[in-house]
C-alpha cells in the first residue's frame, strides 16, 4: 500500500500510545547499550505488549517511508569501488542462494515430518504446500500469497515467517556483539555530511523510485526501489547527501513497530506445537548458515561477520539494518540478502513443481 493513497488509522490514539511505547523501549536499550537500539527495543516491547493483549497499532505509511529511508541509507554505500568489489563476489552470492533454497527446503521436509500426525486436518497435499512454503527463507507477505495458491493453511505460514524473522534480528545482533566484532566494516558510505537540500532531492527521487516499483507490483517495493535509486546515483560519483542520524532512527523504530504488532494473543494461540518447531528449526538454520557464512568468508577473503549477516535466515531489512549499525560490510550483506530474496521469489514455486507434481 502507498504512503500516499492509504487510509488514516481508525484510531490515532493507538498508533500513538504504540509508537511512544516503542521510543521509551529505545531510549531505554540506548542507555542498556544494547546493539541496535532503535529496533531492538521498540520490536521485543511491542511484540509483548501485542502479546500480552494491549491494543497495539501500526500505520502501514510509516513503515514504508521507514523502509524507504533505510533503502536510500544503505544505496549510499555503493562507490564505484564497492559495485566493483561485489560483482567480483558473483560466485560467492550463487552459493549463497543455492545455500538458502536448500535450506528452505530441508526445514520444510522438516517441519512436514514433524507435523504429520498433528495437523490431521490437512490432506497430504495441503501438509506438503503447507510446510514447503514456511520453511522458504523468503518474505512472509509473498510466501503467504504463494501457500495459498497450493491450498495451505496461510496462518500457519505467516506465523513461521513472522517468528524467524523476529527470532532472527532479536538473536543475531545480541550474538554479534558478544563476539566482539563490531565496527570492523572497512566500507564507508560515499558521503558523510548532511546537507539539507541534496538530502531532500536524495528522498524525493527514492519515493519516485519506491512508488514505480510498488506501481509494478514487485515484492518490498518501497525498501527496494529505494535502495535501487540510490545504489543508481551513488554508483554515477553523484553525492547529494548523508542519511541524518535522526532519520534512520525513527526508520528503524517504525519498521520495528510494524513487525512487533503482528504478535497478537490470536498468534502466540496459533498452533503452539507448530510454534515451537519453527522456533527449533530457526535456531538450527540460524547455526548452520553461521557454519556456512564462516566457510564462505574464508574462500572470499571476507570478515566472517559480514558473512554471517549475509547468509543468516532473516528479513533483508532487518540483516542490512544491523550490518549498518554494527558497522559490517553493509553492501555485502545487503547484495547478499537483496539476491537471496529475488532468487527464492522467482525460483521457490518451481521447484515446488520439479519437487512434488513430478511425482
Amino acid at each position: 500500500m502507498s504512503f500516499l493513497s492509504a487510509s488514516w488509522p481508525a484510531s490515532w490514539s493507538r498508533v500513538i500510545l504504540t509508537l511512544l511505547l516503542a521510543l521509551a523501549a529505545a531510549l531505554l536499550c540506548v542507555w542498556l547499550r544494547t546493539p541496535i537500539p532503535w529496533m531492538i527495543g521498540p520490536l521485543l516491547a511491542t511484540a509483548l505488549a501485542s502479546a500480552l493483549g494491549a491494543r497495539t497499532d501500526s500505520w502501514n505509511p510509516f513503515r514504508n517511508a521507514g523502509q524507504c529511508a533505510i533503502g536510500a541509507a544503505l544505496g549510499l554505500y555503493f562507490t564505484p569501488a564497492v559495485g566493483a568489489l561485489v560483482i567480483s563476489l558473483w560466485w560467492s552470492i550463487a552459493l549463497g542462494v543455492a545455500w538458502a533454497l536448500l535450506l528452505g527446503m530441508a526445514c520444510g521436509a522438516w517441519l512436514r515430518r514433524v507435523h504429520a500426525g498433528h495437523l490431521n486436518q490437512l490432506t497430504p497435499a495441503q501438509l506438503r504446500s503447507t510446510t514447503y512454503y514456511a520453511g522458504a527463507i523468503g518474505a512472509a507477505s509473498e510466501m503467504t500469497l504463494l501457500a495459498e495458491r497450493r491450498g495451505a493453511r496461510t496462518d500457519l505460514v505467516a506465523a513461521s515467517h513472522s517468528l524467524r524473522v523476529l527470532l532472527v534480528t532479536v538473536t543475531i545482533p545480541f550474538a554479534l556483539q558478544s563476539w566482539g566484532v563490531t565496527g570492523v566494516d572497512i566500507f564507508v558510505a560515499g558521503l558523510r555530511e548532511v546537507h539539507l537540500a541534496g538530502f531532500a532531492l536524495l528522498m524525493g527521487f527514492c519515493a519516485l523510485g519506491a512508488w514505480v516499483v510498488h506501481r509494478l507490483g514487485r515484492p518490498n517495493p518501497w525498501f527496494m526501489g529505494a535502495l535501487l535509486v540510490a545504489t543508481v546515483i551513488t554508483l554515477c560519483g553523484v553525492s547529494l547527501s548523508a542519511m541524518p542520524q535522526a532519520v534512520s532512527n525513527a526508520a528503524q523504530l517504525v519498521i520495528a513497530v510494524s513487525l512487533g504488532v503482528r504478535f497478537t494473543p490470536a498468534f502466540m494461540h496459533t498452533a503452539p506445537r507448530w510454534l515451537a518447531s519453527v522456533a527449533v528449526a530457526t535456531f538450527a538454520m540460524m547455526g548452520l548458515c553461521a557454519a556456512f557464512g564462516w566457510v564462505l568468508a574464508q574462500l572470499a577473503g571476507l570478515h566472517p561477520a559480514t558473512m554471517v549477516l549475509g547468509t543468516s535466515p532473516g528479513g533483508i531489512a532487518e540483516m542490512a539494518i544491523t550490518a549498518k549499525v554494527l558497522q559490517l560490510g553493509v553492501p555485502v550483506v545487503t547484495v547478499f540478502q537483496v539476491c537471496r530474496l529475488v532468487a527464492v521469489l522467482v525460483l521457490v514455486e518451481p521447484l515446488f513443481r520439479w519437487r512434488y507434481e513430478r511425482q
